[in-house]
C-alpha cells in the first residue's frame, strides 16, 4: 500500500465535507431518530488530527443531520471492544427501545480479533443482528472496515478483513442497508489516517468517514427520488 504524507486542515481535506455542504445533500433526510450500536469503530474513537475537530463520524453525522431537523433525538450505545455477540447482548434492547428511524450496526471488527475466527458463526451472529435491527422498519447503515486497519500479530489479518468485508456487503445488500465502501478509500494511503494504536481512525480519518456516510445516504435519498 502506497502511504502519502499530505498534510491538509478539515478545511482543504478533499475528502471531508463543510457543514453546509453535507447539510445540504440531506435536505430532505427524513430520519429523526438516530441510532448507533456497536464496538469503539461504532463509537468514533480516535486521537486528535491537528488542523481537525476531535469528534467521532457518529457524532459530526448527527450534527449533520441536526441542521436538518433541529429537534433529531440521537442515541450511541457503543462500546469499545464490544463484539457482535456483546452488543446483542447489552445494547440492542436499548436501541430498539429508542425506536430508531437511522441506525448504523457494527461491522463485526472484534468477532475476527482471534486465534481462528469462525466465519459460520460471525455471519450468523451478524444475521441476527440485522434481522432485529431491519424489524424496527429503521434504515440501517453500514461500512466496510479499511485495509489501513491492520494488527500484524495476526499474518492473515488483511484476508481476515476481506472475508468479513465480505460478510457485510453480503449482509447489507440482503436487508437493504447503505454501505458505505472503506476497504479501498484513498484515504487508507495517508500516514497519518490512524491513531496511535494503529486501530483506530484518528479525527481526520472521522472526518473522511463522516463525509462518506453523509454521501451514501445523500445516494440513498436521490435514488428513492428518481424511483
Amino acid at each position: 500500500m502506497t502511504v502519502t504524507r499530505e498534510h491538509f486542515t478539515e478545511e482543504t481535506d478533499p475528502y471531508c465535507l463543510p457543514a453546509l455542504e453535507a447539510a445540504a445533500l440531506l435536505f430532505d433526510a427524513p430520519w429523526r431518530r438516530f441510532g448507533v450500536i456497536g464496538d469503539s469503530l461504532s463509537a468514533g474513537t480516535g486521537d486528535p488530527t491537528p488542523g481537525y475537530a476531535s469528534i467521532g463520524w457518529p457524532d459530526r453525522v448527527a450534527d449533520v443531520l441536526r441542521r436538518v431537523h433541529p429537534d433529531l433525538a440521537y442515541l450511541n450505545t457503543a462500546v469499545n471492544g464490544a463484539t457482535t455477540d456483546e452488543a446483542i447482548g447489552t445494547q440492542l434492547d436499548r436501541v430498539l427501545a429508542f425506536e430508531p428511524d437511522l441506525l448504523h450496526l457494527p461491522s463485526g471488527a472484534n468477532d475476527i480479533v482471534r486465534r481462528s475466527p469462525d466465519y459460520d458463526r460471525i455471519e450468523q451472529t451478524l444475521r441476527g443482528l440485522y434481522e432485529r435491527a431491519a424489524s424496527t422498519g429503521a434504515r440501517l447503515i453500514t461500512f466496510t472496515l479499511g485495509k489501513a486497519y491492520d494488527i500484524p500479530v495476526f499474518p492473515d489479518w488483511p484476508q481476515r478483513v476481506r472475508t468479513l468485508n465480505g460478510i457485510t456487503r453480503g449482509l447489507a445488500a440482503e436487508y437493504r442497508a447503505v454501505l458505505v465502501e472503506m476497504w479501498d478509500h484513498p484515504i487508507n494511503d495517508r500516514a497519518d489516517l490512524l491513531s496511535a494504536d494503529r486501530i483506530h481512525f484518528a479525527a481526520s480519518g472521522q472526518a473522511a468517514l463522516a463525509a462518506e456516510v453523509v454521501k451514501q445516504l445523500a445516494h440513498h435519498l436521490e435514488r428513492g427520488r428518481r424511483a
